[in-house]
């Protein structure tokens, strides 16, 4: 029989573990920075040119990687998923065939993105552009290298990643607490540790910016993964 005092002893010790466990989960995901850069309606240009996120580049892992809707549907008037990594970037704040978006009147979906092979990266960018509340982004960002016996590299949105083979890498919020959110936006998703790890698949689970209305799905306009030189 188990005496109370042990009883208690297990029961602080259990509490003292799953402290550690979140606070060495904190820890390692404190090494991921997020840099998100805004442009307003009257200062974005189709360079998308940003004070501290790098430009769009025509060269990186992302050019020649596959895509893959896993969840959600994408809006008729957008471009196709491809467009978010075809180097070419829409010219004017509201030009939906240059941008990839969720179907109105949804909840936003998930993307998949396979690079081909196991890359050491360095940044995760993604620019997004309307003069409204579609400009905003807001992301999970999940990565994994397929090693996982119980790896599924499309989980539909009632499966948790995490149980499939995947890190959750960090999550985006660009949206402005005073809610003038039009322009153009740039984030990139770096760490301290120099990369944010070696991966084969990237996994963007996207969600709406606003439910005021039925448009409050992201403009998407590219995705740039810069490999570790």
């Amino acid at each position: 029989m188990i005496r109370s005092h042990q009883l208690n002893r297990m029961k602080i010790q259990t509490l003292v573990l799953a402290v550690a466990l979140l606070l060495a989960g904190l820890a390692a995901q404190a090494e991921i920075k997020t840099t998100v850069d805004h442009n307003s309606n009257d200062q974005a240009t189709p360079e998308f040119k940003f004070k501290n996120v790098p430009s769009p580049a025509a060269a990186n892992a992302a050019a020649k990687a596959k895509l893959l809707l896993v969840e959600g549907e994408a809006d008729g008037n957008g471009a196709d998923v491809n467009a978010l990594t075809d180097g070419v970037l829409p010219t004017e704040e509201d030009q939906p065939a240059a941008n990839f978006f969720w179907n109105a009147g949804t909840g936003g979906g998930r993307l998949q993105m396979d690079l081909g092979s196991l890359i050491e990266i360095a940044q995760v960018n993604t620019y997004s552009w309307h003069p409204d509340t579609r400009g905003p982004q807001v992301y999970r960002l999940w990565a994994s290298d397929g090693a996982a016996v119980n790896f599924n590299p499309a989980p539909k949105a009632n499966i948790d990643p995490v149980t499939c083979g995947w890190k959750l890498i960090t999550v985006v919020d660009t949206r402005s607490k005073d809610g003038d959110d039009g322009g153009q936006y740039g984030v990139s998703i770096t760490d301290a540790r120099v990369s944010l790890g070696k991966f084969r698949y990237l996994l963007f689970d996207c969600y709406v910016t606003e439910t005021a209305d039925e448009f409050g799905n992201t403009f998407y306009s590219e995705i740039d993964v810069v490999a570790r030189k």
